[in-house]
């Protein structure tokens, strides 16, 4: 059954931008011209994946993603004109999955595309014999994908939750942002180091511990636990 994606986009010229090349690679799309559109859209339809516009009419981009996340953890991707640091934050701790900047490239937005979709279902598929995992005062329940810290539950999204399992089973390992990119994400993208960037300083954020280390001119670990 083809995968189904819901763009919301407020731009007739970018939905078409979007649609056709996503259609032509074999996805089933359905379009929303403003937030309230989408957000009534979602719930009348099973869908898959969101790319998310976040400058809408009557409802803006981050409430829709709230709102969505309040009843489901489908992939979401933002895309957006709106490239500050301050706005890719907010995107994240509204838990999008992803950021895209306009003006975009189509393959990017397709292979993110296809690696979200690729990530959501193996996580559906995940060994439910998988056991927790414990570093200091994180706890990892990899079967039914919860973090806690300190006893209180933390949400994360699909691209965080994957980079915190990858350094606290590789504990001790550096892994550059390119490494990142093909283990988590699921592609190779030279030149994305800001969007790891903003993902780790994110997940930093909501931990609440900083426990992942940077290594100058490398990249990024979690350190052996004594």
């Amino acid at each position: 059954m083809d995968k189904k994606i819901l763009i919301v986009e407020d731009e007739a010229a970018i939905q078409k931008i979007l649609a056709e090349p996503l259609t032509f690679a074999g996805y089933e799309v359905t379009t929303a011209s403003d937030g309230l559109e989408g957000i009534n859209t979602f719930h009348k339809q099973a869908f898959d994946l969101v790319l998310l516009d976040i400058m809408l009419p009557k409802i803006d981009g981050y409430t829709v993603c709230e709102m969505i996340r309040q009843k489901s953890q489908i992939p979401i991707i933002l895309l957006t004109a709106l490239d500050t640091e301050e706005a890719q934050i907010e995107g994240f701790d509204k838990l999008a999955d992803d950021y895209i900047t306009k003006p975009f490239s189509i393959k990017l937005v397709l292979k993110r595309v296809e690696a979200l979709l690729r990530r959501a279902a193996s996580d559906t598929t995940s060994d439910m014999a998988s056991d927790m995992i414990h570093y200091k005062e994180i706890t990892v329940n990899e079967t039914e994908r919860t973090v806690t810290v300190s006893g209180s539950e933390v949400a994360l999204t699909h691209l965080e939750f994957e980079i915190l399992l990858l350094f606290l089973k590789n504990n001790g390992r550096v892994f550059t942002r390119d490494d990142l990119l093909n283990l988590v994400w699921g592609y190779d993208f030279v030149g994305d180091e800001k969007g790891v960037n903003f993902h780790i300083m994110n997940l930093r954020k909501k931990l609440h511990v900083d426990y992942i280390e940077t290594v100058r001119g490398v990249g990024y670990k979690i350190a052996k636990e004594n």
